[in-house]
């Protein structure tokens, strides 16, 4: 439990109460017949005069604060999802092409309610992302689409680039009167039921539709509520996360187990400020605890334009700060703290953590008691597949943030990855590095319409535990598992993400991870922009030396910079890369910002990166 000043809020009668949902060993066990909607419904039913939803809208010269009670989220479900119940029979996928907002909100949870399966996307305006928006449509075949009446246009003009065949029909949420819920006919709706499709972010591969039941997205919930110490009933999500984005759906989710209420704003609202987001967090942080979300590059960001006004009253000692979504930089959270804790932030905020949409989103974290701590493997050691601690001054030292600890209810083993691919899938001893594999109600239940795939991925059999300390203890043999490709190490009792089996690079017998040498990149000159570096190989063909691999190197130019001469930098970046990983940069080039790929989560898309490298359109945009 909190163990800081704010007052333990007890459930309110007939709502969710989290003992309920663990069973005598304190493990995690949903009860009968918890869906998202049963969750609403009790938040309806008994909170109903309460905030559910508020979002900070800044398209205007003043903020605007819009708020959704339950009662008022139970009204319009109703109506959209009455109005979904005419056009779309049980089971079609509706897909959510809204903007940021409470419409986005009302559509996703409308669509379940109304027997769909929901499809959380985007809308068309953003930029960069269409192929991926097209990707996601003709792999899910929504029979309809929500939007809202601002959105239609766009999303009708991208509808009419597609397929006439099978196009779907357009329901707009906002046009919809709430008269319209008198039609609205009840369903029921099995645990085990698909609640939506969460898409990939699409960092190694393109996007596939994950699918996610109500089992998983309660037990996910119900798992970051215990891992990260969420049990005070007066505790407030903020995100300005993107809603079709696994964390951003979370955000909406975590009220739909409490009772409480989640505050929302647009990325493009954080990202143009992100002052507003500290100033949300401090506003918010006055009435409970408060929990955000973001990755590396929107905390660096924020250290570095969104310090507040000199006399401005700002409190953030009552926030919780997940980091995730890629590896975490320790000089990200370093900065941030540095600017931030002259206002209250305590060191115990940040909670560096581990996720991905196969699993619905949370894997691990860190203790709610815990700073985020950081650990240097040798760099020689990890290329072969050991993690060696040694001095942060150590040649070959490489930085790693620890993730903690397996969340309730799930299994993470660590599997040789030599073996993985076989029939003799072994797990490996804690200090050695493998694939990350899960187990757990969290799991997603496969891919949408790729069965083979969801075969491979989601149901392994691990054919050798450790005699002894196995990860695996509790689960029958005949457990199946998920291969996330994912690599990972449990060293001296924390668990470490180290980098992805699709993105390692290989020469000459050897693996490097390509975020070590992108950060020997960065470090080089400062001509690079920071975070916005890429690494991959490809093929030099028949005669070439070695085993036939080059290594290329991408870097966005810092501000400022467009104009210097880029051979100094180069000439710095090559040595740093020879010097620290023993590796040849046979093509390196220095871009404007924005011109490297990168996913809807903001993640850097190294396979987007090297395909548009191979194809000659790098840079083109």
């Amino acid at each position: 439990m909190d163990s800081g000043s704010q007052v333990q809020y007890e459930a309110p009668a007939g709502l969710l109460r989290i003992e309920d949902c663990l069973d005598e060993a304190g493990g995690i066990v949903l009860p009968p017949g918890t869906t998202l909607i049963s969750l609403i419904d009790r938040n309806i039913a008994h909170v109903g005069d309460q905030v559910a939803y508020r979002y900070l809208d800044h398209s205007h010269a003043e903020e605007q604060t819009l708020e959704l009670t339950w009662t008022q989220l139970g009204v319009r479900l109703r109506a959209v999802a009455a109005q979904l119940q005419q056009v779309a029979a049980r089971g079609d996928r509706v897909a959510i092409l809204a903007p940021q907002g409470l419409d986005y909100v009302v559509g996703f949870f409308a669509a379940i309610k109304a027997g769909n399966i929901a499809v959380p996307l985007f809308a068309p305006e953003l930029q960069g992302h269409a192929e991926r928006l097209e990707t996601a449509l003709l792999d899910s075949r929504p029979t309809t689409v929500l939007t809202t009446l601002a959105g239609n246009a766009a999303v009708q003009a991208f509808l009419e680039k597609m397929p006439e065949s099978g196009r779907p029909r357009v329901v707009l949420i906002d046009e919809v009167p709430d008269a319209a819920g008198d039609a609205f006919t009840p369903i029921s709706v099995d645990p085990d039921d698909i609640s939506h499709l969460q898409y990939t972010s699409g960092s190694t591969r393109p996007p596939v539709g994950v699918e996610i039941t109500h089992r998983a997205v309660g037990t996910n919930l119900l798992q970051m509520i215990l891992s990260i110490d969420l049990l005070n009933r007066n505790t407030h999500g903020l995100s300005w996360l993107p809603l079709y984005h696994d964390m951003g759906l979370s955000m909406i989710g975590f009220p739909a187990v409490y009772g409480g209420h989640s505050t929302l704003m647009s990325p493009t609202a954080f990202i143009r400020r992100p002052q507003r987001w500290i100033r949300a967090m401090s506003e918010e942080a006055k009435h409970g605890r408060v929990i955000t979300a973001a990755p590396n590059f929107a905390y660096e960001w924020t250290a570095q334009r969104g310090a507040p006004a000199p006399g401005e009253d700002i409190d953030l000692g009552n926030v919780v700060l997940i980091i995730g979504s890629e590896p975490v930089i320790p000089e990200v959270i370093t900065a941030f703290n540095e600017t931030f804790a002259p206002y209250g932030l305590p060191p115990t905020a940040f909670k560096p953590s581990y996720g991905i949409a196969e699993a619905t989103l949370l894997i691990s974290t860190i203790a709610p008691d815990e700073q985020a701590a950081v650990v240097y493997f040798d760099r020689e050691q990890l290329a072969v597949g050991r993690a060696v601690r040694v001095s942060a001054q150590s040649d070959g030292a490489v930085a790693h943030v620890a993730c903690g600890q397996p969340a309730r209810s799930l299994w993470a083993v660590i599997v040789d990855p030599a073996t993985a691919d076989g029939p003799a899938a072994a797990e490996v001893p804690d200090g050695t590095v493998g694939e990350i594999w899960l187990h757990g109600n969290n799991i997603g239940r496969g891919y949408w319409g790729r069965p083979d795939e969801t075969r491979r991925t989601f149901g392994v059999s691990l054919h050798s535990r450790l005699g002894s300390g196995s990860h695996a203890d509790g689960l029958p043999a005949e457990a199946t598992w998920l291969r996330t490709g994912d690599l990972g190490v449990y060293f001296e009792g924390q668990f470490y993400v180290t980098g992805r089996l699709a993105d390692l690079v290989r020469i000459d017998g050897r693996s490097h991870y390509p975020q070590d040498i992108e950060a020997t990149v960065a470090e080089a000159s400062p001509l690079v922009r920071r975070g916005y570096v890429t690494a991959f190989t490809v093929d030099s063909g028949a005669g070439s030396d070695g085993d036939g691999t080059r290594l290329v190197v991408i870097a966005e130019r810092a501000a400022g910079t467009s104009r210097a001469d880029p051979q100094e930098a180069a000439d710095a970046v090559r040595a740093a890369v020879a010097d620290r990983h023993g590796l040849t940069v046979a093509d390196l080039r220095f871009l404007p910002a924005g011109a490297i790929p990168r996913t809807t989560s903001g993640k850097l898309a190294r396979v987007a990166c090297r395909t548009e490298y191979l194809e000659g359109t790098l840079g083109v945009r």
